[in-house]
């Protein structure tokens, strides 16, 4: 069933706050610039697709950017791929910035700063997912964000063939059905990462998926423990240390950097939390199973760039600002 959200019967001075609401709901919290005087009517039509949330957005000159400060409020586990049919876009994203025409898409990645400008009308097609969907490692994930895709040619082009006609089916599919040709596209844009990284595409069977599926959630679930380790966690599931880091090994990462990774994810989350505001440093640390406040500080600086006392400070100040640098609050 279609979910539509139309701005037409909405009168011209509440279109702003009437399409900033729509676009949060739809996705994930974003602070939206409208750059018209007398705002047009916009549109979104939404289904769901399996993982997929399949939507068709028409609307004016705008600009939407996502801060640490609403990287707290939600949504930080999805990613978002814009298929662009009409106008342009300039998305900014880990220091990098794509300008996207007609027939090109690009991904955002919701759990990172991001701005993107639409300065013309335009129209596209934005497939939202959870990040778990997709069988890859975060180092996958980061080849496919903020980076163009010419659908003329190559596995991009057949990516964006395969998305297209599944949009256009989307309301005719049932639900088993849609769950695995969603599954399809995901894999899709797995093969797709594991080429721009110049890699084959492992070969786990579904049962090494379905065992490391489960093993992940069990991380997930003690990521506070500070005596997370391979060796218990492979005792809780009954396999070798050895075939644990044969599983982690499809996704390109060991466990403990896979372990790590989450831990800074969800303490990250945290400290841009105003709620969190009374804890310190130390203690958001600890709480996600870091045992050194100082080895933590370390780790941090070297995924994000900045310090977790940078990073709070910044969420902070500015909850809804442009994701461009050199403004502090990215």
């Amino acid at each position: 069933m279609s979910v539509v959200l139309d701005t037409a019967p909405v009168p011209s001075a509440e279109r702003a706050e009437y399409w900033h609401e729509a676009v949060s709901h739809t996705f994930v919290p974003l602070d939206v610039s409208l750059l018209e005087r007398a705002p047009a009517a916009a549109t979104i039509t939404s289904q769901r697709v399996g993982a997929l949330q399949v939507s068709v957005v028409e609307a004016g000159p705008q600009r939407v950017a996502r801060s640490a400060g609403l990287i707290a409020r939600g949504g930080e586990d999805h990613l978002t791929l814009a298929l662009q049919h009409r106008g342009t876009a300039r998305l900014v994203q880990e220091g990098r910035q794509v300008l996207l025409r007609p027939g090109t898409f690009a991904i955002s990645d919701a759990g990172r700063p991001f701005a993107k400008e639409l300065p013309e009308p335009f129209t596209f097609t934005a497939f939202h997912w959870p990040r778990a969907a997709v069988g890859v490692s975060d180092e996958d994930l980061r080849v496919l964000t903020a980076t163009a895709f010419d659908t003329g040619d190559g596995t991009a082009a057949l990516v964006a063939a395969y998305l297209e006609r599944l949009a256009r089916s989307a309301g005719t599919l049932e639900p088993d059905v849609a769950g695995r040709l969603a599954t399809t596209a995901l894999d899709l844009l797995a093969v797709l990462a594991h080429e721009r990284r110049g890699r084959s595409v492992p070969d786990a069977p579904e049962a090494a998926g379905a065992t490391l599926a489960r093993v992940k959630d069990h991380i997930l679930r003690h990521l506070g423990d500070p005596d997370l380790s391979p060796e218990r966690i492979a005792a809780a599931h009954h396999v070798s240390v050895r075939h644990l880091h044969k599983l982690f090994h499809f996704e390109g990462v060991t466990v403990a950097r896979w372990i790590q990774r989450q831990r800074l994810h969800m303490a990250r989350r945290d400290l841009a939390r105003p709620a969190a505001g009374g804890a310190t440093v130390a203690a958001v640390a600890g709480r996600w199973g870091f045992v050194s406040a100082s080895h933590f500080s370390r780790a941090f600086r070297a995924a994000y760039g900045v310090s977790p006392r940078e990073w709070r400070e910044d969420a902070g100040a500015c909850p809804a600002v442009s994701a461009v640098r050199p403004a502090a609050c990215q």
